[in-house]
Formats: structure tokens, sequence, C-alpha cells
């Protein structure tokens, strides 16, 4: 039996079909963690995941790591993130804002993590009818000045030395929040399947 592959040429049912690649993927071969992933239409979405994948665990890494520097060792990538995010601004924030802010679906993991840091010191909780609004106080502040200074010694005097031209970063990241867009449009039809 014969099939058309995506070049017109008849080929065998067990042969492999020809699959169109971009020009980025013929320059370079793709470095993917999931070559079933690959095969199909978009290489680069692939190599793309693959180095999100990579940046995102060192990403994590360096943030559990970095406030342990800072003084606090038992913090988990979520409850730093949140206590970042709480300080930003120096402005009070509920729960449900935090939480999509740093697009996290379930609630409950930023209230467990609001919990802990609240356990540890860092965050002060007023009620303002039934909402209840999250601060840092002082220590709170404090670890993310440590935090801060920390970052500018350690990673960005790093990225300083790369050369990179900070209008780059700022596309990147811009990519970034496009694509999560595309994710989560991608996430609710998958559901729905």
């Amino acid at each position: 039996m014969k099939k058309s592959s995506a070049s017109g040429k008849k080929v065998g049912i067990n042969q492999p079909t020809s699959i169109p690649v971009t020009r980025a993927a013929q320059l370079e071969p793709a470095i993917v963690s999931s070559a079933h992933l690959a095969a199909g239409k978009s290489v680069e979405l692939s190599e793309f995941e693959f180095g999100l994948i990579i940046a995102g665990n060192a990403f994590n890494r360096w943030m559990t790591r970095c406030m342990a520097a800072a003084g606090v060792s038992d913090m988990t990538t979520v409850e730093v993130l949140v206590l970042h995010h709480v300080n930003h601004r120096d402005r009070p924030k509920k729960l449900a804002d935090i939480a999509f802010i740093l697009n996290i679906e379930d609630t409950h993991v930023v209230n467990y993590a609001l919990k802990k840091l609240q356990n540890l010191g860092l965050l002060a909780s007023e009620k303002r009818g039934k909402e209840v609004l999250y601060s840092t106080n002082e220590k709170g502040h404090a670890l993310c000045k440590k935090y801060f200074e920390i970052r500018e010694q350690m990673l960005v005097s790093s990225l300083a030395d790369t050369n990179e031209d900070p209008l780059t970063l700022h596309e990147l990241a811009r990519l970034l929040r496009s694509l999560s867009g595309l994710y989560d449009q991608a996430s609710r039809s998958a559901t729905s399947l």
C-alpha cells in the first residue's frame, strides 16, 4: 500500500515520510528531550520547550539557593515567588490576586505558601471585609532586600559579563508571556477533550 509524503512522493507504508522542517531546523540539529514530540510540525517548539524545562529548573534551583544564602533555607520556589510578589510595590495583596499574577491555578498552593511565610515571621495579614490582605513585615522586607543584594552580586553581574543586550531579554520576556497565553488556551482545549 502506498501513501503520499509531505513532498508528494509515494512511499511504502513502513517507510518514514519526510517532515517539512523550517529553515532554522535545517541549519543545526534540534536539541530536544523528547524526539517523539519533535517529529511533528514544530521542531522549534520542542526545542524551545526543552530549553524552557532546563531554564525553569535552573531558575527554581537559583531561587531557593539564593534565598538560603539570604538566610532562609527551607523555602520552596512557590514560597520565594509569593514572598517577592507580596513585597512588590509595598502594597497589601489578596490571595486570589497573588495566584492570578503568578499564574498558579490552585489557590490552595498559594494559601499554603502564605501560611508558611506567616509562620516564618515574614508576612503580616489584615482582614478587610471578607478579604485577607497580605504584606511583608520588616523581617520579610529585609529578607527580600538581602535576596536582591545577592542576586545583584551573583546573577546580574554574571549576566552583564555576557554582553547580552537588555532589549533581547525584554523581547524574550514578552515572547514568554505571549506563549503562556497559547499554552493556557491549549490547556483549556485539552481539558475539554
